[in-house]
């Protein structure tokens, strides 16, 4: 899960000159405050004392309300205005100058729509409603969180309605631009149905082979010390660099940070899955690359930003997935598993630690999902939204609705709410409008790699002798270099040449799977 950003770097303060210049100024001073945000949130996750919360929600909700004082000021209204009647200032809408006047006008139209009160009140609730979300998926006690969810749901839906909505839209739409500009609920049904579809034939195909890689290696009691370390190395290995960044543990996973010269992962540990942790540090560390191969010039500005949390998740999806479950991967990795565990993996051969980390078993985590089966568990959650948003669905009858539709997606009986509803800490957080981001990544991150396969063939090769750099340059170069420049949609169509599609991430699977499981 990505929630970092870029801030301004620390620099002699000097007096601007021109429009441009003093609207810079003023949105690199707003990134700064909320860059400090950002590190409190992070420090809440890892290293606060639990009894340190309740002043902590006070915090942020003071640091929300001035950073929102900040990005509504009316000089930055201002300067828009004189910006954008500057021709030749917007004569390239991708120069920088164009993309940092048209986002920050996107950013400012949406923030001066939001009274002070609802930010720093949904700023407070969601500091207090992250710990008791954890201590009620610990206990399994939904009862426990529902207090917190109602009043989510209520202030995400007065946001929703601040923000608008275009005609024939719904709530859904009004908080998904935060996260996808541009993205509608139409539009992501009309991605997912199809998806869905082939997903479903796949997964059906692969449960009912007799063929099946054997499980074992996932259940091998490991210390988590020494997996600790180990994923520390697969991270530092594929390119995450610890001089500017760490890694430390929390209940959910999560990349964040104050700028691309410090960035914070989180991952976390089972002493009988190290796959589990292995994986989740891969993805984190993708999210924390992104942020790190942002253009450091400008950062504190549109152009220093990511483009969409469906971009961002291309990042870490990719590093997880196509670089971490893949056969070439695992001829470099499988040695170093006895280096740092000892005999006690020394029985396990390269295909069945391969065959382990893409087993396809519909269960009822998504973090702990594989390949197939994991955007299911993101449809569900997608379509759960849509309904908590219009008032359809109450609070209180989401246990009931998400353990129907995962005896529908895929078969399952819910056995409680901590595999449950309680699952994820997006909610409460206030992220509705999240989830989609997570599908979308998945299939901006296949089409993005086989154009890199294209233009590096022997990127396989590389991965098997334990060299990623080519792929994390191609990232930089086509990806991370661009900041806000493009859209999310347009950068596809710039990078790969085609309009997103479901084809390269059905064909990834396809080919690597059926084999496995001898179809």
């Amino acid at each position: 899960m990505a929630t970092a950003s870029c801030a301004p770097a620390t620099n002699t303060p000097v007096e601007p000159t021109t429009p441009y210049a003093q609207l810079i100024d003023l949105i690199k001073q707003a990134d700064l405050l909320g860059s400090t945000v950002s590190l409190l949130g992070w420090d809440q996750e890892t290293m606060m004392p639990n009894q340190g919360l309740a002043f902590r929600s006070e915090q942020l909700a003071q640091l929300a309300r001035l950073h929102h004082d900040q990005v509504t000021s009316p000089r930055i209204g201002e300067q828009l205005e004189a910006c954008e009647a500057d021709r030749a200032l917007m004569a390239d809408p991708r120069s920088v100058a164009a993309v940092n006047v048209r986002e920050t006008r996107r950013e400012y139209e949406r923030a001066t729509k939001l009274p002070a009160d609802l930010v720093a009140e949904l700023a407070k609730t969601t500091s207090l409603a992250r710990h008791e979300w954890a201590e009620a998926r610990r206990d399994s006690d939904f009862a426990r969180f529902l207090p917190w969810l109602e009043k989510i749901v209520a202030l995400t839906r007065r946001k929703a309605e601040c923000f608008g909505w275009a005609p024939g839209g719904e709530p859904w739409d009004a908080l998904a631009e935060d996260y996808e500009p541009s993205c509608t609920a139409a539009e992501v049904q009309s991605v997912f149905a199809p998806l869905r579809d082939r997903l479903g034939a796949l997964i059906s195909d692969l449960t009912a082979s007799s063929t099946k890689p054997t499980n074992d290696f996932n259940e091998r009691t490991l210390p988590i010390e020494q997996q600790e370390r180990f994923v520390r190395f697969v991270s530092e290995q594929i390119g995450f660099d610890y001089s500017r960044g760490r890694l430390d543990r929390s209940t959910h996973p999560f990349c964040s940070g104050t700028h691309c010269h410090d960035v914070r992962l989180t991952t976390r540990f089972r002493d009988d899955n190290v796959l589990d942790a292995l994986g989740s540090t891969m993805h984190e560390s993708g999210h924390g690359i992104y942020e790190q191969g942002l253009p450091a010039e400008h950062i504190g500005t549109p152009m220093g930003r990511y483009i969409s949390l469906g971009i961002h998740e291309s990042q870490s999806r990719m590093w997880e997935n196509q670089v971490g479950r893949s056969r070439a991967f695992w001829q470099w990795c499988h040695p170093k598993l006895a280096e740092y565990f000892g005999p006690a993996v020394g029985s396990f051969t390269l295909d069945e630690v391969y065959g382990a980390a893409n087993i396809v078993r519909p269960d009822f985590i998504r973090v702990e999902a594989d390949e197939a089966t994991y955007n299911m568990h993101v449809m569900i959650r997608f379509e759960i939204e849509r309904v908590l948003m219009t008032g359809e669905l109450a609070p209180a009858d989401l246990p009931g609705e998400w353990n129907a539709k995962y005896k529908e997606y895929l078969g399952l009986d819910v056995p409680d709410d901590r595999r449950g509803c309680l699952q994820d800490v997006h909610w409460s957080m206030g992220s509705i409008g999240y989830f989609p981001t997570y599908t979308l990544g998945n299939l901006y991150a296949a089409q993005f790699f086989d154009k890199a396969l294209e233009d590096v063939p022997d990127l396989y090769q590389q991965f098997a002798r334990g060299e990623f750099g080519a792929l994390k340059t191609w990232l930089i170069e086509n990806v991370h270099r661009h900041g806000r420049r493009y859209r999310a949609a347009e950068l596809c169509e710039h990078v790969t040449g085609k309009p997103l599609t479901a084809d390269p991430l059905m064909r990834h699977l396809e080919r690597k799977l059926r084999p496995m499981y001898g179809l």
